[in-house]
């Protein structure tokens, strides 16, 4: 066992904790009033943070003067201020390969949903509205569309992977173009909004993308065009996503996550063209457990002197 205390929520699930304390010293806390917190602080090396747990903030972890590492659960880390931890040299790990493909999977099916209305046409249905006479009605097709991918990060090329297997054709914006993409970049998420029929955002949480997609992107993708977003709520301007539905400035929208989880605005659960998930993205027992062998592995190579395997860009780590 390394000689590297370690320290967690009481909420962590409990297999993941009896492999942690295989590595080092872990003790669990139930809040930030807990005593406890005062008997070990001068101790602590690492914490271990799930995404679950609520925002890990500067000020907890400067009770905690010989802080190295915090090590978190999926690919988002907007719940933890790493601003902080970078200022003082402590290396923030996540878990981004993990979710992948369950994630892109998720984004192709509420592109699938929102297009084609399946959950409206399911909602038919079970009311008893279908009968002689009486069709659902038709939904746009998926043929020679165009999908346009906003955060071209390892979940963008995974739904890229499977919008080609369905004949759209791709295109992508974000910070920089890439090296060996075919797919045609566009500088801005504006420019990118007017070359595309589905938009789809995969941007990260954080103060440097809130509110990216908004009235701008919106009127950008017209009337016709579709919005899906399966990166993060607070990246979104979510009262111009919502103006703009109500409007019929774009079609429809398929959402997984919101600007202010878990609370989900009742005008977009008012929409019949709104198909709404509550953030279930990466929520399969293949990610979970992805996750949480990546994060046992961080922290396990962390603790042993060899570094992180998944430092975020904000906090590199120097030995």
């Amino acid at each position: 066992m390394n000689d590297f205390p370690l320290l967690a929520q009481a909420s962590l699930p409990a297999p993941l904790a009896a492999a942690i304390e295989k590595i080092a010293p872990l003790h669990r806390f139930d809040g930030p009033d807990d005593p406890k917190l005062g008997v070990f602080a001068d101790s602590v090396r690492g914490i271990v943070w799930t995404p679950f747990g609520g925002p890990l903030t500067g000020a907890f972890m400067a009770r905690f003067p010989k802080l190295e590492l915090v090590a978190t659960m999926g690919a988002g880390y907007e719940h933890i201020d790493v601003g902080h931890a970078a200022a003082h040299g402590v290396c923030v790990t996540n878990t981004p390969d993990a979710v992948t493909e369950d994630t892109a999977d998720c984004a192709f099916a509420l592109v699938l949903d929102t297009v084609r209305r399946f959950p409206a046409a399911e909602r038919f249905l079970r009311a008893g509205q279908w009968g002689p006479g009486k069709p659902f009605g038709m939904s746009v097709s998926l043929r020679n569309k165009r999908l346009g991918i906003l955060g071209y990060g390892r979940i963008g090329k995974a739904v890229a992977r499977r919008a080609e297997a369905f004949g759209l054709r791709v295109s992508y914006s974000g910070r920089r173009r890439q090296e060996g993409v075919a797919y045609p970049y566009f500088a801005s998420a504006e420019e990118l909004a007017k070359n595309c029929d589905i938009f789809l955002n995969v941007l990260p949480g954080g103060e440097g993308t809130r509110a990216q997609v908004d009235k701008a992107v919106f009127d950008s993708l017209g009337p016709k065009g579709y919005f899906v977003n399966i990166g993060r709520g607070t990246s979104v301007d979510e009262p111009a996503l919502i103006a703009a539905l109500k409007e019929g400035h774009i079609a429809g929208a398929g959402l997984d996550v919101f600007a202010q989880e878990p609370s989900v605005p009742a005008e977009l659960v008012a929409m019949d063209n709104v198909v709404l998930l509550p953030h279930v993205g990466g929520a399969t027992d293949h990610v979970m457990m992805a996750v949480g062998a990546r994060l046992i592995e961080n922290v396990r190579s962390f603790a042993s002197g060899k570094g992180p395997l998944d430092p975020v860009a904000e906090t590199p780590w120097k030995k």
